[in-house]
């Protein structure tokens, strides 16, 4: 839930967030943090992953660059470099979408 809080201190609080019906999602920590935060809690069809074709395109691109590079030993790592592999792939890296180009 920490991620989702740094979220809200980042970017402010949305309506409402999309996800699939995956375990971490369904939760009665992730339901009890929606209605503590006034976030409605919205969820995708059981057997349409198009409907967040989006989402596991990133999630994928985020295993691949970011995650599967290294072997890390402690959450505090994990942390650590997704942070500067975010600012890289939101500020530098080539994206498709704009012609190869970095944001």
């Amino acid at each position: 839930m920490r991620g989702l809080d740094q979220l809200i201190a980042w970017r402010g609080k949305p309506k409402r967030i999309r996800s699939d019906n995956g375990p971490e999602y369904v939760s009665d920590l992730m339901q009890a943090w929606c209605t503590q935060h006034g976030i409605e809690h919205v969820f995708t069809q059981p057997g349409h992953p198009q409907q967040n074709a989006y989402v596991d395109r990133f999630n994928r691109t985020v295993r691949y660059e970011c995650l599967n590079q290294y072997l890390f030993r402690e959450l505090e790592e994990v942390e650590d470099y997704t942070t500067i592999w975010q600012h890289f792939y939101n500020h530098e890296r080539p994206h498709m979408s704009v012609d190869g180009k970095p944001p």
